[in-house]
């Protein structure tokens, strides 16, 4: 089935909604139709980019938590296998975040139609698909009681029309309007400047791969037609592809004199520097798209570039997909990345600390190290020798240093022999 008749078969079992005027934003903006433009993706330099990107936010994994009093709760499991498996029945989970993030960058604007059963009767049933709105023309519309919605022009010719509380909406460049986000009009400039240096670069190739001179005949008075033919035998026998051994040979009637071709390109520093602008427009550069972040450079890419984004979606679909009464009970949606995976290897080893403190499990540790869990690894363990500093008073053997200093640390050896220490004495 085709995306365009996918997306007929699915609106089609939604309700009809009936378009009463345009609206209008604060200080009377109108959100008119915004058209799609998906020209810089078919740049190389940009698709690394925003791939890149895509590819690191679509390894998050999302949670359906409920926050209570005493910490976190697993919530509604079905919705939680939901995004993780299949939002839609083209998408994996992992996919679902690629294109919406790829549909952010190009657009600057992302739509995210959130199914629901009963939609037909009015219902608001509970959320049966998650589907990442495809490029088309969109505006933002007035329905029934001056409600938001957006209308949508798509390819095929058909028009929808869908409620804003039906819609998660993702902005980037989010400035002049209340809808949509701003367009990519800064980078085009730089865009337009690389592809016409390629261009010059491949058209200089071109010109001098071939021999370029002047035919010369020292024949007086040769007629018109008697020049063309000397000048299309020289082509013909010297010219050629066949000629593979470069060399011509003239008798003393005609003279070549070749003609040197210098075409000016743009040198590496200035193509370099274009490249530099669009890296620093996307926020990214040659570690991160030739897989060599790691460590403190992995953390700062994440959070200035993948954690803003998993966090504007969590809040965006915790809003749309939970009503305020299941938002009141604490529900969420939220998204997690292990980004101790991209730490180095020292970072990795020194982590055995946390485990023996209790801090991480056995099994999140060996994720860490992208090893398999194992059976009983789901229990935090925490090291005898350590205690609470205010129990101290509590444990024999504890040495007035380990007092004073406030670690409390003493080790099974030291109670032991301290114990033995007092049966002696006594």
């Amino acid at each position: 089935m085709q995306i365009r008749d996918y997306f007929s078969a699915l609106f089609g079992r939604f309700r009809t909604l009936v378009k009463t005027g345009t609206w209008r934003e604060i200080g009377t903006f109108t959100a008119q139709f915004s058209s799609f433009g998906s020209d810089i993706y078919t740049n190389d330099i940009v698709r690394g980019c925003i791939r890149s990107l895509a590819e690191h936010t679509s390894k998050a994994n999302p949670r359906v938590v409920r926050r209570t009093s005493t910490g976190w709760q697993q919530g509604d499991q079905r919705l939680q296998q939901l995004i993780q498996m299949r939002p839609n029945p083209h998408m994996s989970g992992k996919d679902f975040l690629y294109k919406v993030r790829t549909t952010l960058e190009i657009h600057n604007t992302a739509f995210i139609f959130i199914e629901r059963e009963n939609v037909k009767g009015g219902g608001a049933g509970r959320v049966i698909g998650l589907h990442p709105v495809p490029p088309a023309q969109h505006e933002a519309v007035e329905i029934q009681g001056e409600r938001l919605a957006i209308q949508f022009s798509f390819p095929s010719g058909r028009k929808q029309i869908i409620p804003w509380g039906d819609l998660a909406v993702l902005r980037k460049d989010y400035l002049t309007s209340e809808i949509y986000g701003e367009s990519n009009a800064p980078i085009r400039k730089s865009l337009e400047l690389l592809n016409t240096t390629n261009e010059g670069l491949a058209n200089a190739i071109k010109s001098t791969a071939n021999l370029r001179g002047i035919l010369k005949s020292t024949k007086a008075m040769l007629d018109p037609a008697s020049v063309k033919k000397q000048k299309e035998d020289f082509v013909r026998d010297y010219l050629n592809i066949e000629n593979e051994g470069g060399i011509a040979s003239l008798d003393a009637t005609q003279d070549f004199q070749p003609i040197t071709m210098a075409p000016q390109i743009a040198n590496y520093k200035q193509t370099e520097e274009l490249r530099l602008n669009i890296y620093r427009y996307f926020g990214v550069n040659d570690d991160i798209l030739m897989s060599k972040v790691v460590g403190d450079n992995f953390a700062a890419f994440y959070e200035s570039r993948i954690e803003p984004f998993l966090l504007a979606l969590s809040l965006e679909l915790t809003y749309k997909i939970f009503s305020d009464r299941e938002r009141g009970f604490g529900n969420e949606i939220v998204f997690e990345a292990n980004r101790m995976q991209f730490a180095s290897a020292d970072v990795k080893l020194r982590l055995m600390d946390a485990v023996d403190r209790g801090i991480m499990t056995l099994n999140e540790y060996r994720e860490i190290l992208n090893m398999a869990p194992v059976e009983g690894g789901d229990v935090r363990i925490i090291r005898k020798e350590y205690a609470q500093a205010d129990k101290l008073n509590e444990i024999q053997g504890v040495s007035d240093d380990a007092i004073q200093d406030g670690t409390g640390i003493q080790s099974d050896a030291a109670a032991d022999s301290g114990g033995a220490g007092e049966a002696d004495s006594e």
